[in-house]
C-alpha cells in the first residue's frame, strides 16, 4: 500500500491548504478483499455506485475498484470466477489521512493517475473517498 502523504499538515482557512477532510465523499460501500468480481459487480449495481473501498479480514482498507476496473477484469481473457478483489487490487493500494492537504492529495492523484483516492484513519480504517472533480 501507498500512503500519498507522510507527515500530516496542519488545517488551513484557505482553500488551498483546507485538509483532505473537508472535501471527501462518505466511503460508500465497504467490501471484503476475498469477494470475487462478479458479486462484486453485483453490489455496485445494487448500491447504484461506481466504486467499493475493499478492505482486508481485519477491516482496514486495502484500496478502492471501479465498476471499470472490474468489467474489464470480467471481459479478460483469463477471467475465471476464482478471480477475488485482492487479486485485481494492484497499486490501488493508495490511500491518503483526512489531515493532508488537499491540493497536494489532488497533484499525488494526478500523477498516479487515479481518479478516487480513500481517506483512512491512524488504524487504516477508511473514513471516506477523496474524487478528482473532472
Amino acid at each position: 500500500m501507498t500512503l500519498v502523504q507522510m507527515q500530516p499538515r496542519p488545517a488551513r482557512a484557505d482553500s488551498v491548504h483546507r485538509p483532505v477532510a473537508e472535501g471527501m465523499d462518505a466511503a460508500g460501500p465497504q467490501v471484503c478483499d476475498d469477494m470475487s468480481v462478479e458479486v462484486a459487480l453485483a453490489v455496485m449495481a445494487a448500491a447504484r455506485t461506481g466504486r467499493l473501498v475493499v478492505c482486508d479480514q481485519d477491516g482496514q482498507c486495502t484500496g478502492l475498484v471501479t465498476q471499470a476496473e472490474l468489467a474489464a477484469v470480467r471481459d479478460g481473457s483469463v477471467y475465471t470466477d476464482r478471480v477475488r478483489l485482492r487479486d485485481i487490487l494492484g497499486d490501488h493500494g493508495s490511500f491518503t489521512s483526512p489531515v493532508t492537504g488537499a491540493a497536494e492529495a489532488e497533484h499525488a492523484m494526478r500523477h498516479l493517475r487515479l481518479g478516487a483516492l480513500p481517506v483512512v484513519d491512524e488504524q487504516g480504517s477508511a473514513l471516506g473517498v477523496l474524487a478528482l472533480s473532472r
